[in-house]
């Protein structure tokens, strides 16, 4: 830079030179070097014809008094001191478009820091009402356990309810159909009572059995009849064995075949009637059958 500027007011009273020759003018031009060295130059125009000579040798000058101030020693470390500050400049060009991404990096991350503590409390706000709806589905549920533990007392109660309904009606049809087949097999009134007593029982719990047996499959004549069947067989086979011991004849034998015979069909009778009775009963719904929740 120093360099230049030494040599600027020279090149100025050159250009001025030849631009405005006189014929018979002489100029001494003097370059000034950082050490004041002189180098006279005698500038004469004959004619107008030699001035690009003249121009080609004061530009031969100049370029000759430039390398040789730029070869000296001063002026090569004036020129290294300059490439070093110049490569100084790029390194604080790029320090400073550093500087300028960091702060642009820091603005989005206050962007972002801004925008994740907007969803931390939007989360928050979530927590709260799920908590809250959480609070309320346990305590609607709370409320419904009782209100289904209530409903099953009272389910159970009424289904107590109606199976004393179905041993009623079936032991009340069940001792009136056995009455007149006692009556005529019977003549003592002690052993009368007894046998319908126990047919009073026994039909009972037949319709107990019964009622959850069928269930609701009113239309299954198989599974009434045979409820009916295996009490029949029951009764009169526990029947049989309150009368004369068997004997190993064909006699005892034959006699004893006949006296089952007789005493499972009398109480097949007897409890037909009374699977008649529950059945017309559950099919107008006087008795509810099994499960009375399914009722309409």
């Amino acid at each position: 830079m120093r360099l230049r500027l030494q040599l600027q007011p020279q090149c100025s009273v050159i250009q001025a030179a030849l631009l405005k020759p006189s014929p018979s003018l002489s100029t001494s031009v003097r370059w000034m070097s950082p050490r004041s060295a002189v180098l006279p130059v005698r500038c004469t125009q004959q004619d107008a014809g030699g001035g690009g000579g003249l121009k080609s040798a004061i530009s031969n000058i100049v370029d000759k008094g430039v390398e040789e101030l730029l070869a000296k020693e001063e002026n090569k470390e004036l020129l290294d001191n300059l490439n070093k500050a110049s490569e100084r400049v790029e390194l604080a060009r790029e320090e400073l478009a550093n500087i300028e991404r960091q702060q642009n990096e820091a603005i989005q991350m206050k962007e972002y820091i801004t925008l994740l503590q907007n969803r931390a409390s939007q989360i928050e706000e979530c927590q709260m009402e799920v908590l809250e709806a959480r609070k309320m589905l346990e305590e609607a549920e709370q409320a419904l356990s009782m209100s289904s533990d209530a409903n099953i007392d009272g389910l159970r109660e009424e289904e107590r309810w109606e199976s004393v309904k179905a041993a009623s009606i079936s032991a009340l049809v069940g001792t009136l159909a056995a009455a007149p087949i006692y009556l005529t097999n019977l003549d003592v009134t002690p052993q009368l009572l007894l046998h319908l007593g126990i047919t009073f029982a026994s039909c009972a719990l037949f319709g107990v059995t019964f009622r959850y047996a069928v269930r609701r499959d009113l239309d299954n004549i198989q599974l009434k009849t045979g409820t009916a069947a295996a009490f029949a067989f029951v009764k009169g086979l526990a029947t049989l064995s309150g009368t004369s011991p068997l004997e190993l004849t064909s006699a005892s034998l034959f006699s004893h075949a006949l006296d089952a015979t007789f005493f499972v069909s009398q109480d097949l009778l007897i409890f037909v009637f009374a699977a008649v009775a529950l059945d017309f009963c559950f099919k107008n719904r006087i008795v509810s059958p099994f499960p009375i929740k399914i009722q309409e």
